[in-house]
């Protein structure tokens, strides 16, 4: 799991019924040094289902991969990065 800020929404025309009730999310994961010193540094824009309703400037806990499709069971949804929490501080 990877801490990202979310920047942005990602807004469809037509959504497939099996993401009824979330949204997609445009979140740049944050590095090591942006999470210690503030730093400007970031990674690369992710597209994160969101179910959970974060807004932008929110931190997430971003999963990715196999584990992000985990959640849905039946059906199995095609993502690649979900929203697995919402994160309110970060000690350091």
């Amino acid at each position: 799991m990877r801490i990202a800020q979310v920047i942005g929404r990602v807004t469809m025309t037509r959504l497939h019924p099996s993401f009824k009730g979330a949204r997609f999310l445009i979140a740049l994961p944050m590095t090591a040094a942006a999470l210690v010193d503030g730093a400007d540094s970031r990674g690369e824009e992710v597209i994160v289902y969101d179910d959970l309703g974060a807004s932008p400037g929110a931190l997430i806990g971003l999963s990715e991969g196999g584990e992000a499709a985990n959640p849905f069971r039946n059906p199995r949804l095609p993502i690649d990065a979900y929203n697995a929490c919402l994160i309110d501080r970060i000690d350091v």
